[in-house]
C-alpha cells in the first residue's frame, strides 16, 4: 500500500519537480550583455545633450538620448570636480574621501612634494623612453572599479581594457585588474602603457603607432563642419579672451596644423582629432581584445579627453567647443555602429557622462554684463607667504595650493613657536580680504561652517584625510583660478557640476526621469545589471528607472 501511495505521489510531483530544475538551470546561465561601453566626456555639460542637439545626427547623441535612458538631473556629490576624481567616481561609485583620489595633483605633506593621481615609479613604462609618463597604475586607488568587480564575478575570465588620451582617463576606469590601459604620450606621439598590466605592448598597437597617427590626422587640418556662420550657439570667433595654440597668432578657424610635425604632438589632443584618435584605438582594441565575441561579459572603458582641452583653451562659447561637439556626435555614430557590427546591436549596454562640467569664460561672461573675474593662487600664495615672513618669521608657511586648498607647513609653524590656528586664521583672515574669494576656512571647522548642507556634503565628500589640505577656498560664481584666457572648472557651482547621465542598450528601459541622482549611481546601476557586486567603496544607488 505503501509503495502504492509513493508511486501516486512521485507520478503526480515529477513534472513539478522537472519544471523546477528547469527553472533552477535557467537561473545558472543568468542573462548578460556581451559586452558593456562606458563613455567619459571629459567636461561636458549636461546643456551640451540640447545646446547643439539640432545639429546632432541620428545615430550618435540622439541614438542614446532617444532609444535610451536619461537622467536629466545628474550631479557630482563633491567637490572638487576634476578629472582624475571623476572618472574614479563613475567607476567605483564612490567619492575622494572613499576612494582617495582626491585630485589630479595632491600634496604629500611628508615628502614634500606635488603628487599626480596615478603615479608608480614600481612600474615600468611600455612604448615610451620618457621619464615619467609611462610609470602610472591604478596603485592610489584604494578600493575595486566596477570593472574589478566584473573581473572578480567571472574570475577573472571577462576582459577589461580602458583607453583615453589621458593616463588618468584609462587607468582608474579600467580598475586594478584589468588587460589592459592605454593613453597618449605627448612627447612621443604614440599610446603607451605600463608593466602593471602587460610585459610589453600588443602588436597591433605598435604597428598603430608606426602608422604615424598624429601627421595623418593633422593633415586634415581644422576647418568648421559647417559654414563659419551658421553656428548660433557660439559667440565670435576671435576673441580676446581665448587662448592660442602655441606658435599661433590667432583663435580664428581654420587652423593649418599639416606643418607641425612633432609640434603635433602637443597639439592633437586641443583638436578634434584627438577624439578620432581615441576612437581608432578603442576599436583595434575591441577587435584585438575580441571584446564581445562570446558570452562572457566584457568591459570597454573609452573617455574622449580633446573637449577638456578644447574648453580650457577656447571655453565652451566658442565656435572650437561647438565644432568639437558635432564631430564628436560623429565618432560616437560611428563608434556605435562599429560595436553592432562587431558585436550586434541589442548585444550590449553603453552608459555616457562626463567627468564634471566647465565654468564659462569670465570675459564672456563680462561681456555680457554678467558678473564674474579671475583669481589668481599663484600670486596670492606668494604675497600671503610674504606677509606671514614679515609678521611671524616663518618662511613658505603656505607650501602649496591644490584643487583650492592650501596644504601648510605645520612643522615651520610649531618650530616658530607658533599654533597652527594663529597662522590659519591670519591667511584666513588675508583670504577672505581678496576680490572674488566667498569663503576661506579651515577644514578643521567644516562642520562649524554657515554654508548649505549640499555644498558641505560635497565638500565633506571630496576631503581625504591624509591627502587634502588644510584651507579650503570657495570662489564667488562665475569666479576662476586662472588668467585672462580660457576657463577651468574644479568647484561645487551647477556649470561644473551638473552631468549627463545616459544608458543604452541591452537591459535597458527607454524613457527620462527627472529625479535627482549622482555620479556615483552609475556604477550600482552597471553592478545590478550584471547581477554582480558593487564597487568596494560604492556609496551610490540604483537608477531602477533605467532597467527592465
Amino acid at each position: 500500500m505503501h509503495r502504492l501511495i509513493y508511486g501516486l505521489v512521485f507520478i503526480f510531483f515529477s513534472p513539478l519537480i522537472i519544471l523546477a530544475q528547469k527553472k533552477v538551470d535557467k537561473q545558472e546561465n543568468l542573462p548578460r550583455p556581451k559586452l558593456v561601453i562606458g563613455i567619459v566626456v571629459d567636461q561636458m555639460r549636461w546643456d551640451y545633450l540640447y545646446r547643439f542637439y539640432d545639429r546632432y545626427g541620428k545615430g550618435g547623441f540622439k541614438r542614446l538620448l532617444n532609444d535610451g535612458f536619461t537622467a536629466e538631473q545628474t550631479y557630482i556629490p563633491y567637490a572638487p570636480t576634476v578629472t582624475a576624481a571623476g572618472h574614479t567616481c563613475v567607476y567605483t561609485g564612490s567619492v575622494p574621501a572613499v576612494h582617495g583620489i582626491a585630485g589630479n595633483n595632491w600634496y604629500n605633506l611628508e615628502d614634500h612634494r606635488v603628487v599626480y593621481c596615478s603615479e608608480d615609479t614600481l612600474v615600468k613604462p611600455l612604448g615610451t623612453d620618457h621619464k615619467s609618463n609611462g610609470h602610472m597604475s591604478p596603485a592610489n586607488m584604494k578600493v575595486t572599479s566596477i570593472c574589478d568587480e566584473l573581473k572578480l564575478a567571472t574570475n577573472f575570465l571577462s576582459k577589461v581594457v580602458g583607453v583615453c588620451i589621458k593616463d588618468r582617463g584609462a587607468i582608474f576606469p579600467a580598475g586594478h585588474t584589468a588587460d589592459a590601459a592605454f593613453w597618449f604620450d605627448a612627447s612621443t606621439g604614440r599610446w603607451i602603457s605600463s608593466s602593471h598590466y602587460m610585459e610589453a605592448l600588443p602588436e597591433w598597437l605598435i604597428h598603430y603607432n608606426d602608422s604615424k597617427p598624429v601627421d595623418r590626422l593633422l593633415q586634415q587640418n581644422w576647418s568648421t563642419l559647417y559654414p563659419k556662420e551658421t553656428y548660433l550657439q557660439s559667440s565670435g570667433d576671435e576673441k580676446i579672451y581665448e587662448g592660442k595654440y602655441k606658435g599661433f597668432h590667432s583663435t580664428s578657424l581654420p587652423y593649418k596644423l599639416d606643418s607641425l610635425g612633432k609640434k603635433g604632438n602637443a597639439i592633437i589632443a586641443a583638436t578634434p582629432w584627438g577624439n578620432t584618435m581615441t576612437a581608432e584605438v578603442a576599436k583595434l582594441a575591441l577587435e584585438n581584445y575580441g571584446l564581445g565575441s562570446d558570452n562572457i561579459t566584457d568591459f570597454l572603458a573609452v573617455s574622449f579627453s580633446s573637449p577638456d582641452y578644447v574648453g580650457h583653451q577656447f571655453g565652451p562659447n566658442s565656435i572650437e567647443a561647438e565644432d568639437a561637439f558635432l564631430r564628436l556626435d560623429k565618432e560616437l555614430e560611428a563608434l556605435l555602429s562599429f560595436v553592432d557590427q562587431k558585436v550586434g546591436s541589442g548585444n550590449y549596454t553603453v552608459f555616457l557622462t562626463a567627468d564634471h562640467g566647465v565654468a564659462h569664460v569670465p570675459g564672456f561672461l563680462i561681456e555680457n554684463k554678467i558678473s564674474a573675474g579671475q583669481w589668481n593662487s599663484t600670486r596670492s600664495i606668494v604675497d600671503i607667504n610674504d606677509k606671514i615672513t614679515q609678521r611671524f618669521g616663518i618662511k613658505d608657511a603656505i607650501l602649496s595650493e591644490q584643487n583650492y586648498q592650501l596644504y601648510l607647513d605645520l612643522n615651520a609653524i610649531s618650530q616658530a613657536g607658533f599654533e597652527r590656528k594663529v597662522i590659519e586664521t591670519f591667511i584666513i583672515d588675508e583670504l577672505n580680504k581678496s576680490q572674488g574669494i566667498h569663503q576661506a576656512f579651515s577644514l578643521d571647522r567644516l562642520s562649524e561652517i554657515q554654508l548649505p548642507a549640499q555644498i558641505k556634503e560635497m565638500l565633506v565628500n571630496g576631503f581625504h584625510p591624509r591627502r587634502s589640505g588644510h584651507i579650503q577656498i570657495i570662489l564667488e560664481a562665475a569666479w576662476i583660478d586662472g588668467w585672462l584666457t580660457g576657463t577651468t572648472h574644479g568647484l561645487w557651482y551647477n556649470y561644473d557640476s551638473h552631468i549627463p547621465m545616459l544608458f543604452y542598450g541591452w537591459g535597458i528601459k527607454p524613457g527620462k526621469t527627472y529625479q535627482k541622482h549622482a555620479m556615483t549611481d552609475f556604477a550600482p546601476t552597471i553592478a545590478a545589471l550584471l547581477h554582480i557586486q558593487v564597487p568596494s567603496g560604492s556609496i551610490g544607488r540604483v537608477v531602477t528607472e533605467a532597467l527592465k
